[in-house]
């Protein structure tokens, strides 16, 4: 099972908004659900996304997406504007909830069970990391991730990269799934070799 973590720095935290780039840039967190959980015609089902939402005027706010159990969905901003404002005021869509977790408590408990990996610019390049089993990687929005949010995520785990040049967080997601997609195909041939 692989896991995404955004830190999202504004978004709005009460269901009183027009359109998701307005409530504190969640058309961010819409294009790291899209890139995290969905396919040409189809769902990832052995995908988590997550959200902290750091905004007015209730931060924090944990939103997660179970690929799992997502159904009633489609990749349209409408219907996740729709599902995100459900989410935010405490209602429920299947496969998506809501808690009044923090990114530090979420994060120490995640550890607890997947290994963390930090995007950064400066990290290790992910094409020489092993990725180990329930990976849960996290990330910034377009301002990136706080400094101090980073340093706290690098004591459960370490500091990837896709390079040096910096990429949307959406694209960093669609990436990590290419290769991960590709290292479970190689495995998957060596297994019927064997």
């Amino acid at each position: 099972m692989r896991e995404f973590l955004l830190y999202s720095r504004m978004g709005k935290t009460e269901p009183r908004w027009t359109n998701l780039h307005d409530a504190g840039r969640l058309d961010i967190v819409y294009e790291c659900v899209e890139a995290s959980l969905f396919l040409s015609h189809g769902l990832r089902r052995d995908v988590t996304f997550n959200a902290v939402l750091n905004g007015p005027p209730n931060p924090p706010m944990h939103i997660q997406i179970l690929g799992e159990t997502l159904y009633d969905v489609r990749t349209d901003i409408d219907t996740w504007n729709a599902i995100l404002k459900k989410a935010v005021s405490g209602k429920t869509h299947p496969g998506v909830s809501m808690q009044k977790t923090g990114f530090e408590a979420l994060l120490k408990a995640k550890a607890e069970t997947h290994s963390i990996y930090v995007l950064e610019e400066g990290g290790a390049d992910i094409t020489e990391t092993h990725i180990c089993e329930n990976p849960l990687f996290v990330l910034g929005d377009h301002v990136g991730l706080p400094k101090n949010a980073e340093r706290f995520a690098l004591r459960y785990g370490e500091k990837i990269s896709l390079g040096k040049q910096p990429y949307l967080a959406a694209s960093c997601i669609t990436v990590i799934n290419y290769l991960l997609d590709q290292q479970q195909k190689q495995k998957n041939q060596d297994t019927q070799t064997d």
